[in-house]
């Protein structure tokens, strides 16, 4: 059997694939995107069919284009961002939809864990804050509201799990996505604290079987093969979050390395070496868990704003049927469209500020009723001023956990690499390191998260003695420096983009209120 390696990767809003040589050349490469369901306030799911039809479709093409026989590959790795969850009956057929990370209705869950159980008992254990929605809170909301359904779970999945599962039969979870079901995840210990999940009422036997990221979990079934393209008995890794993989991807594997993406959600990454800064007053903002790298004694905290690139997919899908009509007759992206009139706007969007919150928000306001405000909107804004705010309000919402995460101490190894994603968009890097103050550079090659499960999927089955190979692989491009003028500037919108926060928090809740009412 051949070193080539396949990497499959579960975003927010789409799914990739990538086969790689032993040299780390990208051969084949396929990439497919997936509806969102918002069927109420505050939920986002996928249809959990899809995650594998689609994989059968990327494996496919991805063998296709890479030129070689499904004989030839030597290992499979998986990654999907988190939290999510994909409900599986005995059959491994799923039960309902599954949730993205998107989905925020569990309050009330959230709610009874923090009086029955207490939120610094959960916290001491998890390392990370409860409102984040976790699987085991989103558990507690089937239990309550689709008992009938709830009874029939065999196993609460992630995605990549899901799909791991379709290809070996075995229900796995790597450590590092432990740290996504929350609540009873033992963040020191890498483990389902028993007592805990019974004392909520969640069967243990609900959770999979943990993992290192680098340990083969399985070997591709007879049925996964017909139905993918691939041939039977090929090691398939325990695999690992997305934001992990795509960190790695681009040459992450050192203490105090740092990295941003803008997929569907913004965050950066940055990896670090003491557990005990999860349970800090600043690491207890953010979201902490294994890195893939030394999982054992490795973290990454990733701080977190729920829209980042899709922020600006909402502004295309929403308002810019003009650009996507000119993309689909013309072929020009209506994404390049949006930034060339951004472009045209100066720092600052000429005082429209947008408040980014159109899926409540994550680190460091953990408020999930917040909501998407645009604030100061006059008759000379265009929806280039819009646009522009927008990425300039992501940029805001990443600095507010940024300038903390500073204040921590962590070592922080500069400049910022940008990675997936929205990254692509020269304006938007520019907007972040002029916001942040910070040299950026762009990684080189953007295949993403699949390319980092490829090379984990090269480490668990010994094609690679460890994950230097990343390092040496990684190439960074196009450097920016910070512009002083528009820092000082930032700072200034910035100060009122807290500011507005501060002033409407109390109605975000109001609003929540009514509309449950309503």
């Amino acid at each position: 059997m051949a070193d080539y390696l396949l990497g499959i990767d579960y975003g927010t809003g789409g799914a990739k694939a990538c086969i790689i040589d032993p040299e780390g050349s990208v051969l084949g490469f396929t990439f497919e995107e997936y509806p969102f369901i918002h069927e109420r306030p505050g939920w986002s799911e996928h249809e959990p069919a899809l995650y594998w039809e689609i994989a059968c479709r990327l494996v496919k093409g991805a063998l296709l284009e890479a030129g070689i026989r499904a004989a030839e590959v030597r290992g499979i790795a998986v990654s999907s961002a988190l939290p999510s969850l994909v409900m599986v009956a005995r059959d491994h057929h799923p039960i309902q939809r599954a949730y993205n990370l998107m989905d925020r209705r569990a309050t009330r869950q959230v709610q009874w864990l923090k009086d029955r159980i207490g939120e610094e008992r959960m916290f001491q254990i998890s390392g990370n804050r409860l409102e984040d929605h976790p699987t085991i809170v989103n558990l507690l909301w089937e239990k309550e509201n689709r008992p009938e359904s709830y009874q029939r779970i065999y196993k609460a999945l992630t995605i990549d799990g899901f799909i791991t599962l379709k290809l070996t039969g075995r229900a796995t979870l790597n450590v590092s996505a432990g740290g996504f079901y929350g609540v009873a995840y033992d963040l020191r210990e890498l483990t389902f604290d028993t007592d805990l999940l019974g004392e909520i009422g969640i069967d243990p036997e609900l959770m999979p079987t943990l993992f290192d990221c680098t340990d083969i979990v399985g070997e591709v079934t007879a049925e996964a093969a017909a139905e993918t393209g691939l041939v039977p008995g090929i090691p398939v890794a325990a695999g690992q979050v997305d934001c992990n993989a795509g960190y790695l991807g681009a040459g992450a594997t050192e203490e105090g390395d740092i990295q941003c993406n803008l997929g569907s959600v913004g965050n950066f990454g940055l990896v670090y070496k003491d557990v005990e800064f999860s349970f800090s007053p600043i690491g207890r903002l953010m979201i902490n868990f294994p890195y893939t790298v030394d999982s054992h004694n490795t973290y990454i905290t990733v701080p977190t704003t729920m829209t980042g690139g899709q922020s600006i997919r909402y502004l295309r899908d929403s308002f810019s049927q003009y650009e996507v009509e000119v993309e689909r007759v013309l072929g020009v992206s209506s994404y390049d469209l949006l930034n060339l009139e951004a472009r045209r706007v100066p720092a600052g969007s000429e005082g429209l500020i947008i408040l980014p919150f159109l899926m409540g928000e994550r680190t460091p306001i953990w408020d999930v009723h917040a909501r998407g405000v645009i604030f100061g909107l006059s008759l000379n804004h265009t929806k280039g001023h819009i646009v522009r705010a927008m990425m300039e309000a992501v940029a805001y919402a990443m600095y507010d956990s940024y300038r903390l995460i500073e204040e921590s101490g962590l070592k922080v190894n500069l400049p910022l690499v940008l990675n997936e994603g929205g990254a692509v968009s020269a304006l938007w890097r520019q907007i972040i390191a002029d916001v942040f103050d910070v040299p950026i550079v762009l990684v080189k090659r953007r295949t993403g998260a699949p390319f980092g499960d490829a090379i984990l999927a090269g480490v668990a089955t010994g094609a690679y003695p460890d994950f230097s190979v990343a390092r040496e692989w990684a190439e960074y491009i196009e450097p920016m420096e910070p512009d002083p003028a528009n820092h000082r500037r930032y700072m200034d919108y910035f100060s009122l983009y807290k500011q507005l926060y501060e002033h409407v928090k109390e109605d975000f809740l109001a609003l929540a209120e009514l509309r449950e009412r309503t």
